[in-house]
Order: C-alpha cells, then structure tokens, then sequence
C-alpha cells in the first residue's frame, strides 16, 4: 500500500440544530448568525502515503468554523462524515464513515470554547489488502504538530486540525508507544514528562496488569485492575502529573524518569510478555 488520495462530505446531523445547510457537500453550517457567518465543519483530503503496518497518516484536514448562533434550542449533536479513499494500486474509490459529537457552548459561559469529540473512531467499513481484512481508524487531531484526543474552538474564527488515521486489522487491538517527552518543563523533578500510549487496533484492549517501564528499578507504572484501551484511544503516563483527558495516569515519582540523553520505554503485558518497546536519543538504553 502507498498513495492514497482521500476526500470527504458530511452526511448527516442528528439531532438537528436550525437553519442546516451543505450536507453532502464537504462544508455543512448550522445555526442562525448572531453578529458573523453560521457555524459549520469542513474536510479537506489530499494525496498522502497510507501503509497497512500500524504507520499513522493524515486522513484530511478538519476545520471549524465557530460563530456566535442561535442553534434553535439544539447545542449538542453529532455529524456524520464519509471519506472516500482512492488506492493507488486498483484505482478504486472506498468509503469510511465516522462520526464527530459537537458541543455548542454558551457564548457568554464560563468555557466558551466549543468541543468537538471522536465517538466514533472506527470505520464500520472495512478494505481487503493481501488477503486481510483492514479498517480505518482514526487516533487523534494533530495541530501543530501534537497530536490532541479532543478539539476546541474559540468564537469568532477559524480552528483547523490534521485528522490522524491508520490502517488497521479488523477485530484485532494493536497496542504501541508512539512517543517518550522527556526534558519536562518542571524545574528538577520534570514532573510533565509522559509516555503516549495508542491503541492503534479496531478492538478493544484489555491492560489490566500490563506494565510499563525504563530499565531501572523502581521506574515502573501497573495498570489498575478493569483498564480497558479503547480502539484509537489515546493515553499518557506521566512522571507526577495527573491529566484526566489523557486517563489519569502518573508514576508518582518525585524524580525524573526518563533519561534526557536517550532511553527506551518497555511496556509488557500481564503475564510479563513483552509487548511493545520505544527507544529514543542517542543514549538509549
């Protein structure tokens, strides 16, 4: 598998907020304009490589545009997008749909940021490629270059997002670190440090059990009993922060974990199996 040209339309929106307009189009808006224009997403796909070996690519960029409205008494909703994606190797069109949940804020409200979230992270459509069966799965929003589970846009402008997928074998999760932040801001203790965990699979993960450290001893973290990864979940373990929009998980450690210079993070499953292993720098251990 290599070039793939993607596009998108936006399909449906239930429940529906007032004054919809551009379904089936890759532009739909919503609302009755306060002051600006209506609120609305659009899709923007391209020609990108897409391999069927866990290897994350840009699905297409997301923008959305947020604008004070009047929604009709409708502020939370979810919209319905269809990708269709040309492979280079048959000249086929397949289609992929997912779904997005928006939150329409208050404009005047303590967060008036509006939320946009992934509830649908799996394609129920699937591609047959050498005899497997794959689906696509998205993990996440990338701006700026940092990959993001969820999305928020100030009033009054324009918010845009790549939108991160893979190519994935149905039925089976695939659980992988896909990033090591070491040099934390915290002065000393680098308290900030993580590690990212993705399960880049179509099924759920159990990881109840399942550990995660350096070589060092001491430098490990045990997921609680009933940790459950869900398809295209992304967390992070951090070295003595608690993020809950990344799950909550922290080492505890009043030091610093993750070596500056290079080091390698191990991840193995309950029974001591190992899973997954992330090297990094020029020291790696």
């Amino acid at each position: 598998m290599s070039k793939v040209t993607t596009s998108g339309t936006w399909t449906a929106i239930n429940p529906t907020p007032s004054n919809v307009s551009g379904l089936d189009t890759g532009h739909v808006t919503w609302g009755t304009p306060v002051e600006g224009g209506k609120s609305g997403y659009s899709f923007s796909g391209g020609t990108v490589e897409m391999k069927a070996d866990g290897s994350e690519a840009t699905l297409g960029t997301f923008t959305h545009r947020n604008f004070p409205i009047l929604g009709g008494g409708v502020d939370q909703f979810d919209v319905d997008l269809v990708v269709r994606i040309r492979f280079e190797e048959d000249d086929k069109d397949r289609e992929f749909s997912f779904r997005f949940h928006h939150f329409e804020t208050p404009n005047d409200g303590p967060t008036p940021d509006d939320e946009v979230d992934l509830p649908t992270r799996v394609s129920p459509e699937s591609v047959t490629i050498d005899g497997e069966e794959y689906a696509a799965v998205i993990t996440g929003f990338k701006r700026s270059g940092e990959i993001v589970n969820k999305f928020f846009s100030p009033e009054n402008g324009s918010n845009s997002a790549d939108i991160v997928a893979v190519l994935s074998r149905v039925g089976v999760p695939e659980v992988v670190i896909t990033d090591v932040c070491q040099k934390g801001k915290v002065k000393y203790t680098q308290a900030d440090e993580y590690v990212e965990i993705v399960n880049q699979g179509t099924a759920h993960a159990d990881i109840s059990g399942w550990n995660l450290h350096a070589d060092d001893p001491g430098q490990n973290f045990t997921f609680p009993p009933g940790t459950t990864l869900r398809a295209g979940q992304r967390i992070r373990i951090y070295t003595n922060e608690v993020h809950a929009e990344w799950g909550g998980y922290s080492f505890g450690s009043g030091r610093a974990i993750w070596a500056d210079k290079g080091d390698t993070a191990h991840l193995f499953d309950a029974e001591g199996e190992a899973v997954y292993y992330y090297s990094y720098g020029t020291e790696a251990s």
